[in-house]
């Protein structure tokens, strides 16, 4: 999993997966892949909501420059994960490049994928229609496609006031043309708010929203949005499932880290696995989609799915006894409570992930590039606000001053 590494016991990583098989897809054909995924155990699938549609509860997160990956997707497709999920600016476009060149390729493929795809994440307000015309048009070029499973029409979505209702009368009409069979959103911050608007308006289809072990234990009100969304028949796909951390790059090893890894170790799979395992345990999301970008990040993943064994309460406890030791590290995208303690400033959480990019991620021309979207003005008052009352207000305690200046150190 591309958020941090899940290696586990040798011997059950082997017996799980069969990495010999895995390893062998590099160089065959998208048929060839499918022929041999008939032969080993597929990642089981989930019904997304009241789409009906059944999707492997891992999906292939692109968010890399998929013209260096097709063995990734070959290796996807052959454990049965026929999800992918794209976006423009993953890769500075090349993760649609990459899947449109694959798909040119193997035109047979795409009748077997359910493809979900984003336009850039939105700074705006609101979302403009004729951006996302555009960013239609220009996607399914890269893709080699003529229509999305699942469009995020808001990618990013910050504030409930972006489902207008002029979004859904596009939306609809692009339905009815094929453009995309389902609407969704994806969600960084202010997931609550967004699923509990989700639910009541009845015309959001698939929410990606992050999802993790620190996220569990947030609020009541985001326990109680994921059950109203879930009850309306949304489809939920988990995103961030290994909750990075925010202002420390890694490598990162306190005294927590390692008593969680020794925890894990000791049962046979890693603290990575946990977190994806106690993910997945969670059936009101359909799928977890998971930045893969090597093969055997793709078979330890596959291993985490297809192990049958549900974490004990120990475990859990575990993982809760960590998310506290450590939430001074991330951020839990509770973005209405930074921006109003610093209206002038109202980028705090986009700061915050665009640093976990840059430091957790190894993503450092994407960081800078979401980093420069922010307007000029703003980017010119960073270091000259004080974030003191965003600081004091701050469920995680972070130090926001810090990571502020570090982002402007680092990304300007």
């Amino acid at each position: 999993m591309e958020e941090g590494h899940i290696g586990i016991d040798r011997r059950k990583f082997l017996g799980s997966v069969g990495v010999v098989a895995l390893g062998s897809v590099v160089g065959t054909s998208s048929a060839t892949a499918g022929q041999r995924g008939a032969q080993c155990p597929q990642v089981p699938r989930r019904v997304l909501g009241r789409t009906g549609e059944r999707i492997p509860i891992i999906g292939q997160g692109c968010v890399f420059d998929m013209t260096k990956h097709h063995d990734v997707l070959d290796g996807a497709l052959q454990r049965g994960i026929n999800f992918w999920d794209t976006a423009t600016n993953y890769g500075r476009t090349k993760s649609q490049l990459g899947i449109g060149q694959y798909l040119e390729k193997h035109p047979d493929v795409r009748k077997r994928l359910f493809l979900i795809s984003k336009p850039v994440d939105l700074e705006t307000p609101l979302p403009v229609i004729s951006d996302l015309e555009k960013d239609i048009h220009d996607s399914m070029e890269r893709l080699k496609t003529d229509h999305f499973d699942v469009y995020c029409a808001v990618h990013g979505l910050s504030s409930a006031d972006q489902l207008t209702d002029e979004l859904k009368v596009w939306a609809e009409n692009k339905k009815k043309r094929g453009v995309f069979k389902y609407l969704g959103y994806s969600a960084h911050v202010n997931m609550a708010q967004g699923l509990e608007a989700a639910a009541k308006c009845g015309w959001i289809d698939v929410c990606l929203v992050a999802y993790n072990f620190q996220l569990m234990q947030d609020s009541y009100e985001y326990r109680r949005a994921i059950d109203a969304a879930h009850k309306a028949g949304i489809g939920l796909v988990a995103i961030k499932t290994q909750r990075k951390v925010t202002i420390d790059p890694m490598p990162f090893e306190t005294d927590a880290d390692k008593k969680l890894a020794e925890h894990f170790l000791a049962k046979g799979y890693t603290d990575g696995q946990a977190k994806l395992k106690i993910v997945l345990d969670d059936e009101r999301f359909a799928s977890a989609a998971v930045g893969m970008n090597r093969l055997d990040i793709l078979g330890q993943n596959v291993a985490a799915a297809l192990d049958k064994t549900k974490l004990a309460q120990v475990d859990r406890e575990a993982l809760r006894e960590y998310a506290k030791a450590t939430c001074g590290r991330y951020c839990t995208g509770c973005a209405h409570i930074c921006s109003a303690a610093v209206p002038d400033v109202p980028y705090v959480d986009h700061i915050m992930r665009y640093v976990m990019y840059h430091n957790s991620y190894g993503q450092h021309r994407r960081a800078r590039d979401m980093f420069g979207r922010i307007p000029s003005d703003v980017r010119r008052r960073l270091l000259s606000t004080d974030f003191s009352l965003a600081e004091a207000r701050c469920p995680q305690n972070l130090p926001i001053a810090k990571v502020v200046a570090e982002a402007v150190s680092k990304l300007a």
